[in-house]
């Protein structure tokens, strides 16, 4: 059993996570900022905790996340702010880095997006771009520490069903369902091969995908 403590515990992604990790015998923590979430959480499973993370600084963070054998970070300003975005995406996380570090809590899970590179090619006028600087920006950040990392980077999000399989580096736009996206922090927390690793990945066929699993330890 280990103890999860996953940031952004009321996100789509979240919400399919904290089951898979349950059903499996690990204790989940999912930290959420409305109070009004937490039935939604206690009914994956997960226990609940109430905290800004936007708000809190690194020596809080560290207290909120101590004692956990890894965190999962897939917390986000959701997009539409640039000054929030920066808050959430880049700032936040770097943060609760900097706190895994201080806590002692070695692994460290990281949810980025499948464009998240430094040539991201995302122009300085377009909207997304707070997002794709940020996330560039907090991807570094783990590169550069001491944590035992993996910065998971899916496509295009969806609401389709599971299909257990991912493509990996794929060239378009790599959607991929949230329920996948989910199985695959799942599997990634526990395979040891992912750390020190970028893996894009979404969806594909039978014929250019592989089970998650395997994929994985590609």
């Amino acid at each position: 059993m280990s103890r999860i403590i996953v940031l952004g515990g009321h996100g789509r992604v979240a919400l399919l996570l904290a089951p898979l990790l349950v059903a499996r015998g690990d204790e989940v923590t999912s930290v959420i900022r409305n109070p009004d979430h937490a039935a939604d959480v206690e009914k994956t499973g997960a226990r609940p905790v109430v905290a800004d993370i936007e708000k809190l600084g690194t020596e809080e963070i560290a207290d909120l996340v101590r004692g956990h054998d890894a965190i999962v970070w897939s917390a986000g300003a959701g997009g539409g702010d640039a000054e929030r975005t920066y808050a959430v995406d880049r700032d936040a996380a770097i943060r609760s880095m900097d706190a895994a570090e201080a806590a002692d809590v070695q692994r460290y899970v990281l949810v980025s997006w499948l464009g998240s590179k430094a040539d991201h090619g995302v122009p300085q006028d377009d909207p997304f771009f707070a997002y794709a600087d940020a996330k560039w920006a907090a991807d570094e950040h783990l590169r550069g520490t001491e944590l035992d990392g993996t910065i998971l980077a899916p496509g295009g999000l969806t609401l389709d069903e599971p299909t257990g399989r991912v493509r990996l580096d794929p060239d378009d736009r790599g959607e991929v369902s949230r329920a996948d996206v989910a199985a695959v922090i799942a599997a990634a927390l526990s395979e040891p091969s992912t750390i020190g690793r970028t893996i894009r990945f979404g969806n594909g066929t039978a014929d250019d995908s592989l089970p998650i699993a395997e994929a994985l330890q590609s």
